[in-house]
């Protein structure tokens, strides 16, 4: 009858474990994955150009349409196409206070309540119930406590020949922003 004898490893105790190069492997995947994700991650956190200029100009209406429906009195969108910016009328850091005749207050940047639009975006046509106001020093967009508000188009186009248009719906005062040039004619 043979007996079973117990086995030895010679080299010592078996060691579990990953070697210096199956590390290095990963990190070097993961280094280019992230190196990979980095344009995607800037672009989403730098927006520029058209993009940009269209969504400040939505957040701006959409800040104005709330500021007249919770304080229950019109608030006006100024628009002057000419040095291209834009504001919440009387959003500056006033305190509520009422403004002098002809002083704009200015509103800080990134607040919602003002836009600037880059050189590089031409506005095409600005008009306001109708009437163009693309080469007027101003042009001011109604929005009323119930909701309504001035019909607007904005038409603007990027140094790339990119096309957007921004309108507002009458009825509910919402943005709506209309990216293909051949429904527009």
């Amino acid at each position: 009858m043979l007996l079973a004898r117990p086995q030895f490893n010679v080299r010592g105790p078996k060691r579990v474990g990953f070697t210096l190069i199956e590390i290095m492997v990963v990190v070097a995947i993961m280094a280019i994955v992230m190196a990979m994700g980095v344009p995607f991650a800037y672009r989403a956190l730098h927006k520029e150009g058209l993009i940009a200029a269209v969504g400040d100009v939505v957040e701006v209406c959409s800040n104005a349409r709330v500021r007249a429906i919770m304080r229950g009195t019109m608030t006006e969108v100024v628009f002057h196409p000419k040095s291209r910016t834009l504001e919440v009328s009387g959003a500056g850091a006033t305190g509520g206070e009422p403004l002098q005749a002809g002083a704009m207050p200015v509103s800080p940047a990134g607040s919602g309540l003002s836009a600037h639009i880059s050189d590089r975006i031409n506005i095409e046509m600005l008009d306001v119930n109708l009437s163009e106001y693309k080469d007027a020093e101003t042009a001011r967009v109604r929005f009323y406590p119930n909701g309504t508000c001035d019909e607007m188009t904005l038409i603007l186009h990027s140094d790339q020949n990119e096309w957007r248009k921004i309108s507002l719906e009458i009825t509910t005062s919402l943005a709506s922003v209309e990216s293909d040039p051949t429904k527009w004619k």
